[in-house]
């Protein structure tokens, strides 16, 4: 599915709109770290990820684990978009009865690979995805979606030692780093320091972009797929709320749907 640059940015346009979208159709739901990673979310299912969406319990399957699990309407965009599922059904976001919750609940059918939402836990099952490749001899890649307030959590720093400790480098870490979390900006309620440092102390292969430039957004899913030791860690930095004025590194927006308003604002802006 590889696509130009272009056409991947206006993917991942219609990715935030769809979220902005989902959240206020649902009246709930979490947008701003959605809209933040919609640009490296898209370069990986389009550019990267061998996946088949007709197929998504292939064996030989890349997988994705979304460990911040609230930022779940991206990934369901995204699953939806490339075809395993019809797009009717992000309409049904959050609704009672609707395989697409809150959080995401593991079902392979839906491109889920995990059930997550409780911060710090995909690092270390993705680990495992990993580490059974290894042992079954298959050649796929486990990448999993990490973000700086989910780092605040020790387990993370665990499955930072293990992955590189047995040289998996099956293993990438896609590290969203906003600065903004529920309670203000991550800098104010537990200062992370430098995350690429912290990798690179732990022994990972560290690569580190503008989360909103596609063209660097593909070369560091390229170079840390040529990494031979070492697990990978790209460290984007990015804007909660990426493209809509009224969204933008405010933490009200990690978890707030748009009143009526915002919501028209927000598709002004991002062209719909």
């Amino acid at each position: 599915m590889s696509k130009s640059i272009q056409e991947l940015q206006d993917i991942a346009n219609e990715v935030r709109v769809s979220i902005v979208k989902m959240v206020h159709t649902a009246n709930s739901g979490h947008m701003g770290g959605a809209m933040s990673f919609a640009d490296m979310l898209t370069a990986l299912f389009y550019n990267k990820l061998n996946y088949d969406p007709k197929n998504p319990k292939w064996e030989d399957r890349d997988r994705f684990v979304l460990s911040s699990g609230h930022m779940c309407a991206g990934l369901y965009t995204i699953l939806a978009k490339i075809g395993v599922f019809d797009e009717k059904e992000l309409w049904n976001f959050r609704q009672l009865g609707s395989p697409l919750q809150g959080h995401p609940k593991y079902n392979l059918d839906l491109g889920i690979e995990m059930s997550t939402g409780s911060l710090g836990q995909g690092l270390s099952v993705a680990n495992g995805m990993a580490l059974a490749a290894r042992v079954q001899n298959k050649k796929y890649r486990v990448y999993s979606l990490e973000t700086d307030g989910g780092s605040q959590e020790g387990m993370v720093w665990e499955a930072a030692m293990l992955a590189a400790h047995y040289k998996l480098d099956n293993r990438c870490v896609l590290f969203d780093y906003n600065n903004v979390q529920i309670d203000g900006f991550c800098s104010d309620v537990m200062d992370l320091g430098s995350v690429a440092d912290k990798f690179k102390a732990f022994g990972w292969h560290v690569i580190e972009i503008d989360g909103h430039d596609m063209q660097a957004c593909c070369d560091a899913l390229d170079e840390a797929e040529k990494v031979k030791g070492k697990p990978q860690a790209i460290i984007s930095k990015t804007t909660l709320g990426k493209g809509v004025s009224v969204f933008e590194n405010k933490s009200k927006f990690h978890g707030t749907p748009p009143t009526d308003e915002e919501f028209a604002i927000a598709m002004k802006e991002l062209g719909n």
